[in-house]
């Protein structure tokens, strides 16, 4: 039998095209398991369905090794289970089966297994740079959400609460204790 796996990291990422690639090589789209969930963990939701599910002599098919796993540590140990249980790894990026026994095989691997790993440490490197360099040269910069902007309606709710108690004002305008204090909180601290 053939499966196919497709991962991004982000919840905003798309998994349509690793799906498209997948069904390229002839994977069935009731065979395709795809997750939102970072490569750095072996244990990951879909990934564990599919694995428990795979026999000796099925083929399971990746996009691009980094889709296996972000570490050399968690795709090795992946791919080396997968082998050792009879089971073929395809990848697309490689054009074919992983083959450990053969020696430019292993070697390609990985190296790919490497640049996928040196790949996710540049990201994370930039993006810390990218933020101490924020910190120091931008003196509005905040990490995390934004703050909410103080709408009408938010106004409305304020001036509302000042003449009534917190948990009358939530049940007339329709939200939570919790948010007429944190716009009470906002608009205060923002005169």
């Amino acid at each position: 039998m053939k499966y196919g796996y497709a991962r991004v990291s982000g919840t905003s990422q798309d998994l349509a095209e690793q799906i498209s690639e997948l069904k390229g090589q002839g994977v069935d789209k009731s065979h395709i398991y795809s997750e939102k969930f970072t490569g750095t963990k072996e244990n990951r939701p879909k990934w564990q369905a599919l694995s428990s599910k795979l026999h000796n002599g099925d083929t399971v098919v990746f996009t691009k090794v980094d889709r296996i796993g972000r570490s050399v540590k968690v795709a090795v140990d992946i791919v080396d289970d997968l082998l050792e249980r009879g089971i073929k790894v395809y990848i697309i990026q490689l054009n074919g089966y992983v083959n450990k026994s053969d020696m430019m095989g292993k070697m390609l691997f990985n190296f790919l297994t490497v640049m996928a790993e040196f790949e996710h440490d540049m990201i994370v490197d930039r993006l810390k740079r990218g933020k101490e360099y924020a910190k120091t040269h931008n003196p509005n910069f905040h990490q995390g959400r934004p703050k909410r902007r103080i709408t009408d309606r938010y106004k409305r709710i304020y001036e509302y609460s000042l003449d009534h108690s917190i948990h009358d004002t939530a049940i007339a305008t329709g939200v939570s204790d919790s948010t007429v204090k944190r716009i009470k909180r906002q608009i205060r601290n923002s005169k």
